[in-house]
C-alpha cells in the first residue's frame, strides 16, 4: 500500500494498493493453465482425425496447397480457453445501461461455438460494468428531452465531415464549452474515443521523434503511437524513476546512430487505468516534464467528470493548472453518456489539428442528438443549468467509490487501484474462477465485466467493477452481499492484509491488520 505526499508535490493524500499476489495462487493458476493447454491440444488432435466435430474455421480442402488464411497456432487461445468461458461477453442488452438492465437470456448446446435466444428477458440487473460514471446514461430527462428535440431539428446524421459541409453551429458551441470546461484555450471534438488517440499522435509526432509510453497505456495510443512512426520506448506503470531515466537517456544519447538531438520527446499517460483503477502521477509526470523540457499528452477518457470536486479530470483532483498539460484528450462516452472524444490545449495546437488530424479531415462529424447530450450534461455538470445536480452527483461517485472499495478490502478480497478510482478490479487469478464467478453473478442479478489474458498478464486475471452516481447504496449493499457469497463460494478472499471494519472509524480512514497465510 503505497501513500505518497513526495516533498510537497501533492496536495492531498494519494493513496493506491496492488497487495502481491500469493505465491500458492500465482502456482496453481500456472498450473490450471497449463492443465488447460494440454487438454487443448489433446482435443485438437481429437478433431484432426474427425472423432471430435472441429467447429473453427478452417481451409477448405481445395484451399489446403495455398498460403493459410486461418493462423492455425495463433488460434490456439481462442479455440480451447477463450471458447470455454465465451458466454461471459458479449452479452446483449435490450435497455438503457443505467443502475439497472435488461438482458436477453441466451443459451448454447455446443459449448459456446453458437448462441440461441430463448426468447426470455432478464429484467432490472443490477449493472456494475458500464462507464456510466454520472449516470446520464438514462431514457428520461433534461439531457434526453433536449436531444430529442435536436434530432426534430437536425436529423440523426450530418453525412459530410467537418471541413465540408458538416460543420454545424452545435459543433462551434460544444467545442467552445470544452474549452471552457477544462480551462484550456481552444478544444476540438472527434466523432469516436479510439480514433481520437489513434489519429491525432500520428499528427503530432512522427520520424525523429521519441514517444515515452506507460506499460499499460490503451490499445488507442499504443496503436496512434505505432502509426506515427516515432521511437517508442516503455516506461512501467506510474513508476517515475523508470520515466526519469529514459528521459536522461533520450537527452544524453540522443537518436540512434546519428545521436542527434530527438525533434520531440511525447510523454503519453492516462489519467485514470481503466484494467488497473491506479490514477497517474500527474504532479510528478509534470514536473520531469518541465525539467526536461518534453511535451505531455493525457488521455482522460475515464477521469473526466469522475475525478476532481466538480468533476474536471485529474487536473484538477490534484489541484494543477491545465497549462501544464499540452495536450488533454477525452472521451465524451463515460461520464457524460454520449459518444465521441475531444482534445483541447493551446489555440494554435488546435488550429494545427484542424488541418493535419485524419480524424478531422475524413471522418464525419458527430451526430447532432449525441452532441447536444454532451452540451446538457456538460452544462449539468458546470451548474450552468441552474441546478446542484450535477455536483451532486460528482459527489455521489465520490462516496460510491469509497464506500464500494472499503467494503471489498473488509470482505478480504485483493483490490486493486486507488482509493478514489470509480474502476474498482477484484482479483480472480485462476482461469476457471472467471467464467464462474461472470455466470454465479448474474444467477443473483448482478452483471459484471470479467477479464483475462491477453487484455491482463497472464496470473492476474479480474472482475472489473465501474461505479455510477446512479447507484444506490440500497444497489451496492445488494451487489456487495451477493459479491461477499460469491467470494466465499470460489473461495477468492486471498488478501494478507484484511481491513478491521470499525464502527466508530471516519468515513474515509482505513486501518490494516495482518492476517496469517
Amino acid at each position: 500500500n503505497h501513500i505518497v505526499h513526495n516533498g510537497g508535490l501533492y496536495k492531498r493524500p494519494f493513496n493506491e494498493a496492488f497487495e502481491e499476489t500469493p505465491m500458492l495462487v500465482a502456482v496453481l493458476t500456472y498450473v490450471g493453465y497449463g492443465v488447460l493447454t494440454l487438454f487443448g491440444y489433446l482435443r485438437d488432435f481429437m478433431r484432426q482425425w474427425k472423432i471430435e466435430k472441429c467447429q473453427n474455421a478452417t481451409e477448405r480442402e481445395e484451399q489446403k496447397d495455398f498460403v493459410p488464411l486461418y493462423q492455425d497456432f495463433e488460434n490456439f487461445y481462442n479455440r480451447n480457453l477463450y471458447m470455454r468461458i465465451r458466454d461471459s461477453w458479449n452479452r446483449p442488452i435490450c435497455s438503457v445501461p443505467g443502475a439497472k438492465v435488461d438482458m436477453m437470456e441466451r443459451v448454447s448446446h455446443d459449448y459456446n461455438w453458437t448462441f440461441m435466444y430463448t426468447g426470455r428477458v432478464i429484467k432490472d440487473i443490477i449493472n456494475m460494468g458500464s462507464y456510466n460514471y454520472l449516470g446520464f446514461a438514462q431514457k428520461a430527462g433534461t439531457c434526453q428531452e433536449a436531444a430529442a428535440k435536436v434530432l426534430s431539428q437536425y436529423g440523426a446524421g450530418v453525412c459530410s465531415t467537418r471541413q465540408e459541409m458538416g460543420n454545424l453551429d452545435k459543433h462551434e458551441e460544444l467545442e467552445k464549452l470544452v474549452a471552457r470546461f477544462l480551462g484550456v484555450e481552444s478544444a476540438m471534438a472527434y466523432g469516436m474515443g479510439f480514433a481520437t488517440n489513434s489519429m491525432n499522435i500520428p499528427a503530432l509526432v512522427g520520424k525523429g521523434c521519441l514517444i515515452l509510453s506507460d506499460e499499460l497505456n490503451h490499445a488507442s495510443l499504443v496503436l496512434g503511437a505505432r502509426l506515427s512512426g516515432a521511437t517508442i520506448r516503455i516506461f512501467k506503470h506510474n513508476n517515475m524513476q523508470s520515466l526519469e531515466k529514459l528521459l536522461k537517456d533520450a537527452i544524453v544519447h540522443g537518436q540512434p546512430r546519428t545521436r542527434r538531438p530527438w525533434k520531440k520527446i511525447l510523454i503519453l499517460v492516462e489519467g485514470i487505468y481503466s484494467m488497473e483503477g491506479s490514477i497517474v502521477r500527474l504532479p510528478e509526470v509534470i514536473a520531469l516534464k518541465k525539467k526536461y523540457k518534453s511535451y505531455l499528452y493525457l488521455d482522460e477518457a475515464h477521469s473526466i467528470g469522475a475525478l476532481g470536486p466538480s468533476g474536471r479530470g485529474v487536473v484538477e483532483y490534484f489541484g494543477l493548472s491545465p497549462e501544464d498539460v499540452d495536450v488533454m484528450m477525452g472521451t465524451f462516452t463515460k461520464s457524460f453518456g454520449a459518444a465521441g472524444g475531444y482534445i483541447g490545449g493551446k489555440k494554435e495546437l488546435i488550429d494545427y489539428l484542424r488541418t493535419y488530424s485524419h480524424s478531422a479531415v475524413y471522418a464525419t462529424s458527430l451526430s447532432p442528438p449525441v452532441v447536444e447530450q454532451i452540451i446538457t450534461s456538460m452544462k449539468c455538470i458546470m451548474g450552468e443549468d441552474g441546478t446542484t445536480v450535477g455536483k451532486a452527483r460528482v459527489q455521489q461517485l465520490a462516496e460510491n467509490t469509497r464506500y464500494f472499495r472499503r467494503r471489498l478490502k473488509e470482505m478480504g478480497f485483493i483490490i486493486y487501484g486507488n482509493e478514489d478510482s470509480p474502476v474498482v478490479p477484484l482479483m480472480l487469478y485462476m482461469p476457471a474462477k472467471i467464467g464462474a464467478f461472470g455466470r454465479e453473478m448474474l444467477k443473483r442479478n448482478i452483471g459484471v465485466v470479467v477479464v483475462g489474458f491477453p487484455a491482463t498478464p497472464i496470473i492476474e486475471s479480474r472482475a472489473r467493477f465501474c461505479l455510477s452516481a446512479a447507484h444506490t447504496k440500497e444497489m451496492l449493499d445488494t451487489a456487495l452481499k451477493e459479491i461477499n457469497e460469491v467470494g466465499d463460494l470460489l473461495q477468492l478472499k486471498y488478501s494478507r492484509h484484511r481491513l478491521v471494519p470499525l464502527l466508530d472509524r471516519p468515513f474515509d480512514e482505513t486501518t490494516y491488520e495482518e492476517t496469517e497465510d
